[in-house]
């Protein structure tokens, strides 16, 4: 998800896709321990999104 199309999204929604990202990252995680998942980085582009997706939520809650 590029930045332009996080600076889109409400509030609400934001809250709710960190919420929806961190459920994925835990389940990705799991799989990964499990057995080797097929891409690794995956995880590490979900750690990245749930940081553009949590710095765009605290930077509007600063400002408001």
């Amino acid at each position: 998800m590029k930045y332009k199309d996080i600076a889109l999204l409400t509030n609400e929604e934001l809250s709710e896709r960190v919420r929806a990202e961190k459920d994925m990252l835990g389940r990705l995680k799991f799989a990964h321990s499990v057995s080797p998942i097929e891409n690794p980085m995956k995880i590490k582009g979900t750690r990245k999104l749930i940081a553009q997706l949590s710095t765009e939520l605290t930077k509007r809650t600063k400002t408001a």
